[in-house]
């Protein structure tokens, strides 16, 4: 009878302790799950991301823009105004059937098109430099949207490619960093100092938080659609190269090379071609860079990578003549590279013109500037931690950090 009392417990233990384990599997995937989600809400919602890449592409794509229009200047009317064989009603035939449109066909006057012309170059030139970039970034959308619908059978991958980082840009922060209204904002905060901020409403405090959310959520997003978009470029491209049989045999670039349409220096090309070991490796490399793309990102190899592709791209500008597809594709690959990258190219620019002796210290550093906030409450004039006064040309250590952060 003591051993059937004894052995009760211990059949009736087995189950509960299997449902326990069960339950605690459940419970860390459950806990796992959530803190992930977590993650990527933080990440979303908690500071904007990649604001130095976001500017890169701001700058980028409107000087390589502006380049283009300026380069095609004197064949405007041919490609986009009144003297082209697309005529515009050619072209309203056409957006009626695919949903485009353009601001060049709403009118055939020539003076029209000339000031359609002059406002896009003014507007790739503002956008470049991040004047009121909220604007001009919606602005710059329609210039290449609308250029590139009246004229949209003589485009290639690199007017593509601008279209749809164009509008991307419209949702990212792209003139936070190195642009007018970045400066516009340094020099504001510096003339009001520390000044105490005028009291606000709570709605109104709520309402402001809100918004400086929804702007950072936005940017985000946009940032990862862009880099989303390059790697399916990347990748896709990558994938139809190995289905082709001149790419798996090697053979690709001669044949590219041997194109009279991509030859704007023969001599070059047939020079190139002299090697065919060296075309081979290289169209192997090509794909295998092409495929992997997607797959090294989140590593340091991206960096060896990025570089062989800004190798590729610069090769495929000088032999195959076609720099506004190359430049497009280098200045998308920017949105990979950190912050931290774009902070320390400046720094290291700075040291280098220092030592040489080509500029003076850095700005903001000069004895008296007043960049650096005073330290302390009102008693901190008798404190014994006093800010040693500059020598020799020198400037006070302190606060250094704060400023360079």
């Amino acid at each position: 009878m003591g051993n059937d009392q004894i052995a009760q417990p211990l059949s009736t233990a087995a189950p509960h302790r299997t449902a326990a384990r069960g339950t605690s599997v459940a419970g860390r995937a459950r806990w796992w799950l959530l803190d992930r989600i977590g993650a990527l809400w933080a990440l979303l919602t908690g500071r904007p991301v990649s604001l130095y890449a976001a500017s890169v592409l701001r700058i980028g794509y409107g000087l390589l823009y502006l380049v283009f229009l300026l380069r095609e200047f004197p064949h405007r009317h041919e490609i986009w105004g009144p003297d082209s064989p697309w005529t515009p009603a050619l072209a309203q035939q056409l957006f009626d059937q695919t949903g485009w449109n353009s601001i060049l066909v709403l009118s055939d006057s020539r003076a029209y098109f000339e000031l359609c012309y002059v406002l896009a170059l003014v507007t790739s030139a503002l956008f470049a430099l991040g004047w009121r970039t909220r604007a001009m970034s919606v602005l710059f959308a329609v210039v290449v949207t609308s250029f590139h619908a009246r004229s949209i059978f003589m485009t290639d991958g690199g007017d593509n490619l601008i279209l749809l980082m164009a509008l991307y840009l419209v949702l990212t922060a792209c003139g936070r960093r190195w642009s007018l209204d970045a400066r516009r904002d340094r020099l504001k905060t510096a003339r009001t100092g520390s000044a105490p901020e005028p009291e606000r409403s709570f709605s109104t405090r709520h309402l402001s938080d809100a918004r400086a959310r929804l702007v950072t959520v936005v940017h985000n997003c946009g940032i990862f659609v862009i880099a989303a978009q390059v790697c399916f470029l990347y990748g896709s491209a990558g994938l139809y190269k190995i289905q082709g049989a001149t790419w798996g045999g090697g053979t690709a670039l001669h044949y590219a090379l041997n194109l009279e349409l991509f030859q704007p220096w023969p001599a070059l090309s047939h020079l190139v071609d002299a090697y065919p070991m060296v075309i081979a490796i290289a169209g192997y490399v090509t794909v295998l860079l092409q495929v992997a793309f997607p797959f090294v990102l989140f590593g340091k190899l991206k960096y060896p990578v990025l570089a062989a592709l800004l190798g590729m791209h610069a090769g495929i500008a000088v032999l195959l003549g076609l720099p506004l597809f190359s430049g497009a594709m280098i200045v998308a690959d920017a949105v990979f590279l950190p912050d931290r990258f774009y902070a320390f190219v400046p720094q290291l620019w700075r040291r280098a013109t220092q030592r040489t002796g080509m500029s003076g210290p850095a700005p903001g550093r000069a004895a008296g500037s007043g960049s650096v906030p005073s330290q302390g409450g009102p008693s901190a004039s008798g404190s014994k931690h006093r800010a040693v006064p500059a020598q020799n040309g020198t400037t006070p250590t302190a606060g250094r950090t704060s400023h360079q952060s």
